[in-house]
């Protein structure tokens, strides 16, 4: 397998929803090993098919909990279904989300704490997984990217605000740029 450049904040790829698996072959299951060696060496907990360039409504996900679960996988066109997110502001602290098409910053974003994720393995098979807090959380911010969404998209105006100068400062917000897990460093994020 191989590590994969990630796609930053800006790239038309990751602003514009993907497309449906239509094959479950060999090609799949290589793009998969990719991108699982690719969010090991981000490191991250999620990484979408967007996030490396490739238009496919796919995601990987590898979560420890607090109870030492480990909760890993690949989910092929999936749909996500969630309880309404909580009316609050979002907490500094516990609401703190990266990303790695975003790197090396975390911004607060209020999250609904279920979410029920429906999909397929890669090799076709359904499956369906329960969850809540982190997992939840993680299952919703790799979807958005399937829609086309960043977390930045969704954070209050002035943690939305600030973001915005980052990317400007960074000088994201154009096609083609990427960076290197393993060659660049970047604090990590999903």
């Amino acid at each position: 397998m191989a590590v994969l450049p990630i796609r930053i904040f800006g790239d038309p790829v990751l602003h514009s929803p993907a497309l449906p698996v239509i094959a479950f072959d060999d090609d799949l299951r290589r793009l998969v090993g990719d991108m699982i060696d690719t969010m090991h060496a981000a490191p991250g907990v999620g990484l979408a098919a967007p996030q490396v360039g490739v238009a496919l409504r796919l995601f990987v996900y590898e979560y420890t909990d607090t109870d030492d679960v480990l909760h890993s996988g690949a989910a092929v066109n999936p749909v996500l279904l969630i309880s309404p997110p909580p009316v609050e502001e979002a907490h500094e602290d516990l609401d703190a989300e990266g990303c790695l098409s975003f790197p090396g910053e975390r911004f607060p974003l209020v999250r609904s704490t279920d979410a029920l994720l429906r999909a397929y393995t890669v090799d076709g098979e359904p499956f369906e997984v329960s969850a809540t807090g982190w997992l939840a959380r993680i299952f919703q911010h790799e979807y958005d990217h399937l829609d086309g969404y960043l977390y930045v998209d969704r954070l209050e105006f002035s943690y939305a605000k600030a973001a915005s100068k980052i990317a400007r400062k960074r000088s994201w917000g154009s096609p083609g740029q990427q960076w290197m897990p393993g060659v660049d460093t970047f604090d990590g994020g999903a």
